[in-house]
């Protein structure tokens, strides 16, 4: 946290413009080592952009606009320089390579964010956030992870774990401070209390399954017999041709995976090889990666031909379980139905599509979105939470149930008190705030301790 830092911000390649960001007590003095301009660093106006050029000793390296950001109204919390050179890759790394002989380091994977959050800028859930703006694949979960950088879901989890605090304030201040006039909340009040901690835990948990969605996309697997138009199908949903299609069987010997975006929610497509019984050995070989992709599946597409009899596609019992209710991770797509429905599929649940005319390709979009959302007309994907938020929450949600235990098996408040403070820290963990010093000051300003 000491050393200045230093690196070049824009993707590596040609463009227009590059970006370098120097971070760091030392980031004005690292810069005026190489800045030419009618002012000194130390003396820009703090937000301006500056008109100069960059020297490394008397070579001139490219003209440039630099931007003081005086800490602490910066990303990171520091004095913060940005320099914007032309984007060509050789300028932007010589620049660099003279900021780091003039007292700045090279910055390691994430730093400047990591300085932003160690400097109280940032919370973890808006750190993991920038991330989840830059890798962003739709509209949707673009939205998603702008609000969570804004502290939409860090102040929700902030205000879970006051609740927590809170219940555990009274606990402690009644176990520690037995002579002085608390009056306990009863036991009814206290699980009530707990309760609500954990059904907001729970709700905050059911988004799990959104969150993995928008970050890493719906994988959606096409699979079926030969002819059936799976190339067909990815095809039509990508837009163009990608896939190579054939009335030959066996056209598709390898998996093929393409991302789409269907209302928002990024799919990851993937075609696979048409499951068939052969002695091709390449073929073989695609089948058996179809069936490793099917079981990988978040969502499988189980293609057939409307136009010819069911029992010549799926076996009697798949066909008697489209004919209940199909699984909620598979969707039945009767492809063809340009030529005609075979009487066998009338009582059969699912999507009617023809690939050739497109007619039912809105049908099948509005099928995959209801798996991708559980179904829900309207979800709440600003507080979709990542696997690692999900892991605190699990923790937090066996240290409350175990509070509730405590007060069955009508133990101490010691038990009870521990269960709750464990529970909080894990909660803690999404935001990365913990100060026990927090819990003395809501008991005290809480409870007139000592009057």
């Amino acid at each position: 946290m000491s050393d200045t830092i230093a690196a070049i911000s824009t993707a590596f390649g040609e463009a227009a413009v590059a970006l370098l960001r120097v971070s760091g007590a030392a980031a004005c003095d690292v810069a005026e080592a190489l800045w030419r301009g009618r002012r000194k660093v130390g003396e820009l106006s703090a937000r301006h952009a500056e008109f100069g050029a960059i020297f490394d000793g008397e070579k001139k390296l490219d003209d440039v606009l630099l931007t003081v950001f005086r800490a602490p109204a910066s990303y990171t919390g520091e004095d913060v320089v940005e320099i914007a050179c032309h984007g060509g890759v050789l300028v932007s790394r010589q620049i660099l390579a003279a900021l780091l002989r003039n007292g700045a380091r090279a910055a390691g994977p994430g730093e400047f964010t990591q300085r932003a959050y160690l400097n109280g800028k940032l919370d973890l859930t808006q750190c993991e956030a920038v991330m989840d703006v830059i890798s962003a694949q739709t509209e949707l979960a673009l939205r998603a992870a702008t609000e969570q950088l804004e502290g939409r879901l860090g102040d929700r989890i902030r205000a879970l774990r006051q609740q927590v605090l809170e219940t555990l304030a009274h606990v402690e201040a009644f176990i520690d401070f037995p002579d002085e006039d608390i009056d306990p909340d009863t036991d009814a009040l206290l699980r009530g209390r707990i309760a609500n901690v954990l059904a907001d835990v729970e709700a905050l948990l059911a988004t799990a399954g959104q969150g993995r969605v928008l970050r890493e996309g719906l994988r959606t697997v096409i699979f079926g017999a030969p002819n059936v138009g799976k190339s067909s199908l990815l095809n039509l949903l990508l837009g163009h041709e990608r896939a190579i299609v054939s009335p030959r069987p066996g056209t598709t010997r390898d998996v093929i995976e393409e991302t789409i975006n269907i209302r928002g929610i990024p799919i990851r497509l993937v075609d696979t090889a048409g499951i068939r019984d052969t002695d091709d050995e390449i073929e073989v070989a695609g089948i058996e990666r179809t069936h490793r992709a099917i079981e990988r599946a978040d969502l499988r597409l189980h293609l057939v031909d409307s136009h010819l009899p069911p029992l010549d596609q799926m076996s009697g019992q798949a066909l008697e379980c489209f004919t209940d209710a199909p699984p909620k991770s598979e969707l039945l797509v009767l492809n063809k139905h340009d030529l005609g429905e075979h009487p066998g599929w009338a009582n059969v649940n699912g999507v009617r599509l023809s690939c050739l005319t497109g007619k039912g390709e809105d049908a099948l979009a509005d099928a995959i979105v209801a798996v991708a959302t559980g179904g829900a007309a309207r979800t709440d994907w600003s507080l979709a939470i990542n696997s690692r938020h999900a892991a605190c929450l699990e923790k937090a949600r066996d240290f409350l149930q175990a509070a509730m235990r405590a007060f069955d098996d009508a133990l101490s408040a010691e038990f009870i008190a521990e269960e709750l403070r464990d529970a909080m820290n894990a909660i803690g963990d999404i935001v990365g705030r913990m100060d026990s010093e927090e819990l003395l000051d809501v008991i005290f300003s809480s409870f007139c301790i000592g009057k």
